[in-house]
């Protein structure tokens, strides 16, 4: 019999997907792939069942001969090794991504042979309520905030970008890179203080309270579904932070990370420019412990953030902080530097990693930005936080309109480095 495949890359089976199964079986053997939690990710398609769960829901299907597990979204592996006679796929060829894999498939099947059989799309009312409730359950409270965790046991490193607003959100959402070898997305969020501060035209000093950034939370919340993390700068007295810590949690936010820092915060790339203030290592242990005494689930994460590089105390110094802040019970440490050049930052893993084998470890590259994410891997970090980008590239678009349209009278000029206002429309998903 001919082989006949097709990829699964879902959590629910509906008419669609039996559609797709029905005629592909008529064609030969079939072997269903279900595609893996790390390429799901990568697809933007956060599994909300695990990798035996979807196995198990294909394997039910009448029909399917055998299911297999796709690595990637590229087809590559699959026809290297199945060799099938006919890959079917549905004909929604509608994004660049998936512009992409039909793209590969084509290559594939020049190399190797066989046909590529696309079948009409399934566009009714209950596929639409099956894949909106689908994003409901992703949005869910419980369920955003246990994915960070469930993201750092899927894959080596998980990259989080900054957002300050829901229209940031949304951006960080949907954003999605596809080339000829790969498709990758963002997995998480980070909500700065520096830039919550800078958007509401306020100083880094913690001015701005948690109740203020509670609101921005609220809004990239409304409508989003990745993990957030948010600086909690210094978390304030012991007395304050466990009842942020209980907000926080109930909202869905999946981490807080606090620095070792007390009195007036400065920003850290300031450095020992201006006067800052490190907290003794017994007393940032105790709001680390108190912070997770008041937790109501295991999934909310408090990782302490050590300033010891930033205030040139050395890699020793660093590495007996984090080490107690481990042991008071943080459940990631993040090792921050303004130099350019990531050497101590390296050394640092390197050292932490000889003991401390499963802690993640976070890093923000602002300052040593050349460095990728491949090499920041190779030395254990797990967490990659792009901490402020995205509004230091609004800035001076902003700026370069405002200064075209006072020069000029008129605002025809900045037309073409402007998204059209149509598209502003469509960015925001309606009810």
């Amino acid at each position: 019999m001919s082989k006949v495949y097709t990829l699964f890359c879902t959590d629910v089976i509906h008419e669609g997907h039996l559609n797709i199964i029905e005629n592909a079986k008529k064609l030969g053997d079939l072997t269903v792939g279900v595609l893996s939690d790390d390429a799901m990710i990568r697809y933007n398609r956060f599994p909300t069942l695990s990798l035996q769960g979807r196995i198990d829901l294909v394997k039910g299907i009448e029909g399917v001969s055998e299911v297999i597990v796709q690595k990637s979204v590229m087809y590559d592996e699959i026809f290297e090794t199945l060799r099938p006679d006919y890959v079917v796929h549905g004909d929604n060829w509608d994004d660049a991504a998936m512009n992409v894999i039909k793209a590969n498939i084509l290559k594939n099947i020049e190399k190797y042979g066989g046909e590529l059989i696309e079948i009409p799309y399934t566009y009714n009312a209950n596929v639409s309520k099956i894949d909106e409730k689908m994003q409901e359950k992703l949005a869910l409270a419980d369920f955003r905030r246990a994915r960070l965790r469930k993201v750092l046991a899927m894959r080596d490193v998980v990259k989080i970008m900054q957002v300050h607003s829901g229209l940031t959100g949304l951006i960080v959402e949907k954003t999605v890179i596809a080339d000829e070898d790969n498709i990758d997305q963002f997995d998480g969020m980070w909500l700065s203080s520096l830039c919550d501060s800078t958007d509401r035209g306020k100083p880094d000093i913690e001015l701005v309270d948690m109740t203020s950034r509670l609101r921005t939370v609220g809004e990239v919340l409304d409508v989003t579904t990745k993990p957030i993390i948010i600086d909690g700068d210094t978390g304030g007295l012991i007395e304050h932070f466990v009842y942020n810590v209980r907000t926080l949690e109930r909202l869905g936010v999946s981490a807080v990370i606090i620095e070792d820092k007390t009195g007036l915060k400065k920003n850290s790339l300031f450095g020992t420019e201006v006067e800052q203030t490190q907290d003794t290592v017994e007393n940032f242990c105790r709001k680390i412990s108190a912070g997770k005494a008041v937790q109501r689930s295991d999934d909310f994460m408090i990782i302490a953030r050590c300033e010891s590089l930033i205030l040139e105390k050395g890699i020793e110094d660093a590495l007996a902080r984090c080490r107690a802040y481990v042991e008071a019970g943080a459940d990631g440490i993040m090792i921050h530097s303004r130099k350019k050049d990531p050497k101590e930052i390296f050394d640092f893993c390197d050292e932490f990693r000889k003991t401390d084998k499963t802690t993640p470890i976070v890093v923000v590259p602002t300052a040593f930005n050349e460095v990728t994410t491949e090499e920041l891997a190779s030395h254990g970090i797990n967490i990659i936080i792009y901490a402020n980008q995205l509004l230091r590239a609004a800035y001076p678009a902003m700026t370069r309109v405002a200064e075209s349209i006072l020069r000029n009278h008129r605002s025809a000029e900045i037309e073409d480095d402007i998204i059209p206002f149509k598209d502003i429309i469509r960015i925001i998903d309606e009810l």
